[in-house]
């Protein structure tokens, strides 16, 4: 059998058209290995928790997918109701505040006993 020759033009010879249909299986290939790295990567974030929803299972890319969907959704709700109790933890101590401004106020103005003011004070504070 005779060798065979593969002639390879040049770049310059080529038409846009046809280095566009060369390059484009790499261009694909080189993206579906970025989405299959993120994918993986995804996995190892989140194996505890595919663990505790499927354990012993191999994953398809897809259920990688809907689990972490899924989990973000969950830690946004999550982040929603501390965000939601820290904003009514400040407005409880917002209005405490105020009320206890309101009440000094009131003590300065008014002729009380001194050891009932004192109590009273220290009450407040606790």
């Amino acid at each position: 059998m005779a060798p065979s020759t593969v002639i390879m033009e040049p770049d310059n010879l080529l038409t846009p058209k046809e280095k566009n249909k060369l390059r484009k299986p790499v261009v694909e290939k080189m993206r579906r290995d970025r989405i299959n790295s993120s994918i993986e990567q995804l996995k190892l974030l989140l194996e505890k928790e595919f663990q505790r929803h499927q354990p012993n299972s191999k994953l398809e890319k897809a259920d990688i997918l809907e689990m972490t969907v899924s989990y973000l959704k969950q830690q946004s709700q999550l982040q929603m109701k501390r965000s939601f109790h820290k904003s009514s933890q400040f407005d409880f101590r917002e209005g405490y505040s105020r009320c206890l401004q309101e009440a000094f106020h009131f003590l300065s103005l008014h002729k009380v006993r001194t050891e009932t003011q004192t109590k009273l004070l220290s009450h407040f504070q606790k």
